[in-house]
């Protein structure tokens, strides 16, 4: 198998449209090479703990509603080409993401990462749901089988919580500036949401090569 380390945040829309566009690919492929594991990335690292009014983030964030807008209308349109469904309206704060990263962490200790990662895209850009909130939090563990107890009591701490933040600086070390980084046998990068296509050509590539050296 080949690793495929994914650096992202459950809040970046860019994210939730690559993981779309890689998902199609590795549903086409069937027997895809890849082991996958998330790594922490904050777009955000120094929101407050509470999170902020979105639409005062936003205005703030990319200078005003008109560029705000600008900002995400090719969010929107590449969420339609990746099939997905997008109900930025709902959303009415911009998480804190540390300790959604936190769960991820704590997903892959059971190999729940890529379950619990499409959840909190889906509680976010889907349902507008506070991913900032330990209840939420709770909440999506128990729905892809975690012991929502056990998260709970470790959400009320700060287990993990500098190990996540020393991740996300080992990254921007590295160069990463944003997300979502694809990085493929700790060797190649890819950044942006890459599409389903290229993701197909790269599969065949590693599969037609694992099959020389067999």
């Amino acid at each position: 198998m080949i690793k495929l380390d994914i650096l992202s945040d459950p809040i970046c829309p860019w994210c939730y449209i690559g993981k779309s566009y890689l998902d199609r690919a590795l549903a086409a492929a069937g027997d895809h090479p890849f082991t996958i594991e998330w790594h922490p990335f904050q777009l955000n690292p120094d929101m407050p703990a509470a999170g902020m009014d979105r639409r005062e983030y936003l205005e703030t964030k990319f200078g005003g509603k008109e560029g705000a807008m600008r900002a995400y209308a090719p969010i929107v349109e590449n969420g339609k080409t990746a099939g997905l469904t997008l109900n930025l309206d709902k959303i009415d704060r911009t998480p804190n993401t540390l300790d959604s990263h936190r769960l991820i962490h704590w997903a892959g200790l059971e190999q729940r990462q890529t379950p619990v990662k499409a959840a909190l895209f889906k509680a976010y850009f889907v349902d507008g749901r506070d991913i900032g909130d330990a209840a939420v939090l709770t909440e999506i563990a128990e729905e892809v089988g975690m012991d929502g107890a056990v998260v709970a009591k470790l959400l009320e701490g700060d287990a993990d919580k500098e190990d996540i933040r020393a991740r996300d600086a080992h990254a921007r070390e590295r160069g990463v500036t944003g997300v979502p980084t694809f990085i493929v046998a700790n060797q190649h990068v890819l950044t942006g949401a890459q599409p389903t296509d290229l993701w197909n050509n790269v599969i065949a590539d590693i599969n037609a090569q694992l099959k020389e050296q067999e």
